[in-house]
């Protein structure tokens, strides 16, 4: 059974009198009432108490009937009820009366109520007649709606909403500011007031969006104010349904976005002006580096000559340290001229297939040779390990690694490399026993021209070496990482891929 339905009323016996009819009809009515419906005479004593009274207020029929009417009046409302009654004495009807009662486990219920006089047959008033009616949820609608008209007119962005037919229903104090037109000059008015014409395509699309029950956000666009302005704003539109789940309309939020893109423009501009300054600097950084390379190899041609003609062994010792350290300020040129590449792309490599435990073992001599003083010793278990890599580049990382390890612990002599396989990948670690690294600066050791302590004069570096490591490795497809612990030592890993 359809419970909206109208209530059937039965059909009454024949052999009541027309005035029964009308009563039984009557208390029909009442006790089918969805709104409470009390009697009471002029001193306030309930005389009729409905089922809908019994649901609202909680009290029986029992209950209720008999005792005054206060029973369901709050103490701070009691004057209400003298002039309610002053009222219905005089034959006055008091209509949607909006007030609060209360029930019977106290808690507080908003009402209208509308009352009656009620008059015998000769006409007397004797009593009144109540009819109130639940507006809980209409005063939570009610105060929804207010706050939510209070945000609206408070936003700082344009609200406003209109129907599927592009007419403009309500239009917010942002709007009015940001457009320039009045609430009541746009209200009524269609949408194209403010859409460009050669923007009106746009309004297609997005009701046929809305239509479909789409929500549109941040949809970046121009709008036309009042004064012909053109106004950059970031658009989301949502449907607006009617109870029944309908669409009927649309809400837009509008957001300004003039000094968003203002700043967009800036950075682009900044960004631009730091890139080519950047690049110059990258320019220069490779072009000396490339000068520097050719009297360097000069000077260290001279001193090859030189250290064969000088018989002296005073002097020939400080010809070979010399030729030292013209090595350091060579490898030192060349680190800025692959990082001058590095940010040009113009880093190259030579694949090939070479015995990397070969290339270690060959550096650590050549370190030995320099480094006399150092113990740097290979553990591994493989009699040779292929890859396909650049020789070269390999060399240069496993260089920058020893070198680090050696300048960052003076006064240990003890380096170690590590050669092995690990998930099918090589694995190459080289271990030092000197400062370490704190564990906040752990993650910056590779970025470009860092330095764990640049206030210590005694270590040297333009803090490069890792960095080139890191790209170096990285495209080759390998990893690189460190893992240390402060007055313990270091250990800098990397992976590489098998033999391909």
């Amino acid at each position: 059974m359809d419970k909206n339905a109208p209530k059937q009323i039965p059909l009454l016996s024949g052999d009541l009198s027309i005035a029964d009819q009308k009563q039984a009809i009557l208390a029909a009515i009442i006790a089918d009432s969805d709104d409470a419906i009390i009697s009471k005479t002029l001193a306030g004593i309930i005389t009729s108490w409905n089922p809908a009274a019994i649901k609202m207020f909680g009290y029986t029929e029992q209950e209720a009937v008999g005792r005054h009417i206060s029973l369901i009046i709050p103490p701070d409302r009691m004057n209400e009820e003298e002039l309610i009654i002053s009222n219905v004495a005089k034959g006055n009807k008091v209509d949607h009366f909006e007030t609060i009662r209360m029930a019977k486990d106290g808690h507080l219920i908003p009402i209208s109520v509308t009352i009656s006089p009620i008059t015998d047959r000769s006409g007397k008033i004797i009593g009144a007649s109540k009819i109130v009616r639940d507006i809980s949820i209409y005063k939570k609608v009610t105060e929804k709606q207010g706050m939510l008209a209070a945000i609206v007119d408070s936003s700082d962005d344009t609200i406003l909403s209109k129907t599927l037919d592009g007419i403009i229903t309500s239009w917010n104090k942002a709007a009015e500011k940001m457009f320039g037109y009045t609430a009541q000059e746009i209200i009524g008015k269609h949408v194209t007031i403010i859409i460009p014409p050669e923007r009106i395509e746009e309004e297609i699309f997005i009701i046929g969006e809305v239509s479909k029950g789409n929500k549109l956000d941040h949809f970046q666009t121009i709008r036309k104010a009042k004064d012909g302005r053109l106004v950059p704003i970031s658009l989301s539109v949502s449907p607006i349904v009617d109870d029944t789940g309908k669409i009927i309309g649309a809400s837009k939020i509008a957001r300004d976005i003039s000094e968003q893109l203002d700043g967009e423009q800036e950075r682009a501009r900044l960004y631009e002006q730091v890139k080519a300054l950047n690049d110059k600097k990258d320019e220069f950084i490779g072009l000396a580096s490339h000068e520097l390379k050719t009297p360097l190899t000069s000077i260290g041609g001279y001193l090859q000559i030189l250290s064969t003609l000088i018989k002296d062994e005073k002097a020939a010792r400080f010809v070979e340290k010399t030729r030292r350290q013209l090595k350091k300020l060579s490898v030192l040129v060349s680190d800025l001229l692959d990082v001058s590449k590095i940010e040009a792309g113009k880093l190259r490599f030579s694949i090939e297939r070479f015995d990397i435990r070969q290339v270690i073992t060959e550096v650590i001599e050549l370190f030995s040779y320099g480094n006399n003083n150092y113990q740097i010793t290979l553990e591994t278990d493989l009699a040779e390990l292929m890859i396909s890599a650049d020789p070269n580049r390999i060399e240069q990382v496993i260089n920058n690694l020893l070198t680090n390890a050696i300048r960052y612990s003076p006064g240990n002599n003890r380096i170690i490399i590590y050669l092995s396989r690990e998930a099918g990948n090589v694995k190459v670690g080289i271990r030092d026993f000197g400062i370490g690294i704190a564990p906040e600066k752990i993650k910056h050791v590779f970025s470009r021209f860092y330095r764990v302590d640049e206030s210590n004069p005694n270590v040297s570096g333009l803090g490069i070496g890792l960095y080139l490591s890191q790209e170096i490795i990285s495209r080759h497809g390998g990893r690189i990482w460190a893992e240390s612990e402060p007055g313990v030592g270091s250990i800098f890993w990397f992976t590489l891929p098998p033999e391909g």
